[in-house]
């Protein structure tokens, strides 16, 4: 049987972002997650057509998911939307970094007549569950009182680190009927609000979820969680800054560890900015100055669809006021959609980005570069890239997981510091991270202004300590280091690395969340809450550390509580056990 030999990355698409929010046990979820966008090449070398089954298969695992072909060409590269497929061929090992690498992996791709599994035959097959998993509750019903339509404007939006606070939202007794400005990511966030809920509190008794009285469930987690000797509490960037405070204070009593979804995305940036600093700034600051715009290792028209238009390329600001005044570049090993718009796109070989960075800070210091090319880039676009930077009056490197996921890590992110921190030799050049999660940087503020450190803090001499590697999640999980864990408001089941989730699965886990996922399903307590932005108030932190309010628009279902008063009375409770008194 054929079978090629490819590069694998895994990471966001817009299809998998619109169906997650119609939930991961839903056709829409498996029919645009369970698949790997190859070249049409590629597909012909494996002699299949578009829609045929596959495995993909790596050393450390295989998945079978449809073949589908790519907008963009690509060929040697293959790409698998982050999800539990792609979850269980990707590498677990954080190298003493807290990161897994999860792009640039060696994989195996061949035709194959096995059918795709959904998520629950995932945990059934291959991780051997024998919980049982509960039926979901339909579409959550609301009965208000008649009222006349309404719009709310300035709303924001709480889906992406952009936070776009621009949005209008249009009311009518008491559900959200129809949203606009919003991007595609958005909107199905918003106006699927309301299905997949969780609308009532779980236990899990003689292997099976049954409803529960909510202070019923919050003593059986708080007991859980006491009589834990080293409890994991993860999750939290996509939950307030408020519910995030009272987290870090439940994991200081419990003596236990904390961690933010950061260590699977931008933990390296966060250790390479500890290392070397950071030169950055305000989104205002980009969309009204800067004239040259860079996106590297990411792909804002799949994660952040609104970022081009609402701060970069196409926004309208002060001194740069049209796209014409503006030079576009990407850099990725792909070409993607992003890519196709450019205005120049380096196509550099995986793994290889750090030898690139390494290449364009020798220009920028007067060296000159005896080779053809470096990383698979041509000499000459490399210096017609060098050039555009330092002809520049204002620039801007946006980079994501490209950099962060990949071999180097940490050691990429110096670079690209570096780099910029040299060009300001020459003109003025910043960088900023292209978060994911709506808070994901509230996370990290909360966490290093309340601890010193923004992730993987570990409690338990009582006193916090950071040691990437040792007190990540991941690596918690994958060494089999914490006998329970609070997930809030994220799905570690579906996105870690199969090591993780072998072991969460052995464990008591509780989950609060305001919609099933797959760690809910599995867990032993599952409390429901209120969505922030749209059901209670909070604050979040955009992508470049600016916080934003985020409003309540409409009533959560009956009896659902924010993330903030679950977590308060979690926190009594647990004080109670341990005999310190309430808060």
């Amino acid at each position: 049987m054929t079978s090629i030999e490819v590069t694998l990355v895994t990471g966001r698409s817009l299809a998998q972002g619109i169906a997650l929010e119609k939930g991961k046990l839903s056709e829409d979820y498996l029919k645009n997650v369970a698949v790997v966008e190859l070249d049409e090449n590629d597909l012909r070398r494996l002699g299949i057509s578009e829609g045929d089954t596959v495995k993909v298969k790596t050393k450390f695992g295989e998945v079978v998911v449809k073949a589908i072909k790519s907008r963009e060409p690509h060929p040697g590269i293959a790409f698998i939307p982050m999800g539990p497929w792609a979850s269980l061929v990707v590498d677990p090992s954080t190298e003493g970094s807290g990161m897994p690498t999860l792009k640039g992996i060696h994989a195996e791709i061949s035709p194959t007549k096995e059918p795709v599994m959904n998520p629950v035959e995932i945990l059934r097959r291959v991780y051997n569950l024998t919980k049982k998993i509960p039926p979901m509750d339909p579409a959550e019903v609301v009965v208000v009182k008649e009222e006349t339509k309404r719009i709310e404007k300035h709303v924001t939006c709480a889906f992406c680190g952009s936070l776009c606070d621009d949005l209008e939202v249009v009311i009518s007794g008491g559900r959200i009927i129809d949203v606009r400005k919003a991007c595609a990511l958005g909107r199905s966030k918003i106006l699927h609000a309301h299905e997949n809920r969780i609308l009532s509190a779980y236990i899990r008794k003689n292997g099976e979820l049954v409803k529960a009285d909510l202070k019923e469930a919050i003593r059986h987690a708080a007991k859980i969680l006491v009589n834990a000797d080293y409890p994991l509490l993860y999750g939290w960037s996509s939950t307030s800054v408020e519910a995030i405070k009272l987290g870090l204070e439940l994991a200081e009593i419990l003596g236990g560890a904390f961690d933010n979804t950061s260590v699977i995305c931008h933990g390296p940036s966060i250790q390479a900015l500890q290392e070397v600093g950071l030169v950055t700034c305000t989104l205002g600051q980009v969309k009204n100055y800067a004239d040259l715009i860079i996106y590297w290792g990411c792909n804002p028209l799949h994660a952040h669809p609104r970022h081009l238009a609402r701060y970069t390329v196409l926004s309208r600001g002060v001194y740069v006021k049209s796209r014409k005044e503006r030079k576009f570049v990407v850099v990725d090993v792909r070409q993607t959609s992003t890519a196709r718009a450019a205005d120049l796109f380096i196509k550099v070989r995986p793994n290889e980005d750090y030898e690139l960075l390494s290449a364009l800070r020798m220009i920028i210091k007067g060296f000159d570069i005896e080779a053809s090319e470096v990383a698979g880039v041509p000499i000459e676009k490399i210096y017609e890239l060098a050039d555009m930077m330092m002809s520049a009056k204002f620039g801007v490197i946006f980079y994501g997981l490209g950099l962060t996921m990949t071999k180097g890590k940490s050691r990429n992110i110096e670079e690209v510091i570096k780099l910029v921190q040299e060009l300001n030799e020459w003109t003025k050049f910043v960088l900023i991270p292209m978060r994911g999660h709506y808070n994901v940087t509230g996370a990290n503020q909360v966490c290093a202004w309340t601890t010193g450190y923004p992730y993987s803090i570990d409690f338990r001499r009582g006193y916090p300590r950071h040691i990437p590697g040792l007190t990540s999640a991941p690596d918690l999980l994958a060494n089999g280091d914490v006998d329970a864990v609070l997930i809030v408001a994220s799905d570690p089941v579906a996105h870690f690395p199969n090591e993780a989730v072998r072991h969460m699965l052995k464990i008591p886990l509780i989950t609060i969340d305001p919609k099933w996922s797959l760690t809910a399903t599995v867990s032993d307590v599952v409390i429901p809450s209120a969505i922030v932005g749209l059901e209670c108030e909070g604050t979040a932190y955009r992508m470049d550390a600016v916080p934003i309010r985020l409003r309540k628009l409409i009533e959560p279902p009956p009896g659902v509580l924010s993330d903030e008063e679950i977590l308060r009375m979690l926190l009594d409770e647990v004080k109670k056990l341990k005999g310190i008194g309430g808060s």
